[in-house]
C-alpha cells in the first residue's frame, strides 16, 4: 500500500500543478500494479472532475453535480457504466472483469479504484482506453503498469486507444 500511496502523491502533484493552468490540458492517469500477494492487479484512474462530469452528463443525459448536496444517489452507477463502456483490459489475451472498488473526490480530481483478480503474474497486459476522447480531442489517457520489479508506459489517445504490455 505503500507503493500505491506514493504514486498517488505523484499523480496528484502532476495533475494539481496543471489544475492550476487554465486548464488546457486533458489528461488522465491509470495506474496498474500487479499485487502477488492478492493475487490481483490495483488499479487507480485519476481524471479530471470537470472532464468526466462533463462527459457522463452529455453520454446519459443526466446532471451529476459532483460534490455538491444535489449529488446524484446513483452517481457511482453512471461512473461504472462508463469505464465499463470506455476501458477494458485483457490479459495474457483474455479479456479480463474487473471490479469497481469506488471512487474518492479531491480538489479538481476523481480516483476510480478498480481490481482485476488474477491467477498468475501476468506476461501480458492490453489495455483499450478511450475514456474522454470521444468528448476532448487532445485527451491523453497515460498507462502506467508496474510488474513486480519491471515497469511500462505508455500514453494513448483518440487516435492510438490501445496499448500491449508485455513481460
Amino acid at each position: 500500500y505503500f507503493i500505491l500511496l506514493m504514486k498517488k502523491i505523484a499523480s496528484i502533484f502532476l495533475l494539481f500543478t496543471l489544475a492550476f493552468t487554465s486548464h488546457k490540458y486533458y489528461l488522465s492517469l491509470t495506474q496498474i500494479e500487479y499485487n502477488k500477494n492478492q493475487d490481483s492487479l490495483e488499479i487507480i484512474i485519476n481524471v479530471f472532475m470537470d472532464d468526466i462530469e462533463l462527459a457522463i452528463n452529455k453520454e446519459y443525459d443526466v446532471d451529476l453535480r459532483l460534490t455538491t448536496k444535489k449529488e446524484l444517489e446513483d452517481v457511482n452507477s453512471y461512473f461504472q457504466k462508463y469505464l465499463r463502456e470506455n476501458l477494458r483490459f485483457s490479459i495474457n489475451n483474455e479479456l479480463a472483469d474487473y471490479t469497481f472498488i469506488g471512487k474518492e473526490y479531491e480538489g479538481d480530481l476523481v480516483y476510480f479504484y478498480l481490481e482485476v483478480k488474477v491467477k498468475d503474474r501476468p506476461i501480458s497486459l492490453e489495455v483499450f482506453n478511450t475514456i474522454l476522447t470521444t468528448y476532448f480531442d487532445q485527451q491523453q489517457n497515460i498507462v502506467k503498469f508496474k510488474n513486480g520489479s519491471e515497469r511500462q508506459s505508455k500514453i494513448l489517445s483518440k487516435n492510438t486507444n490501445k496499448a500491449l504490455l508485455n513481460f
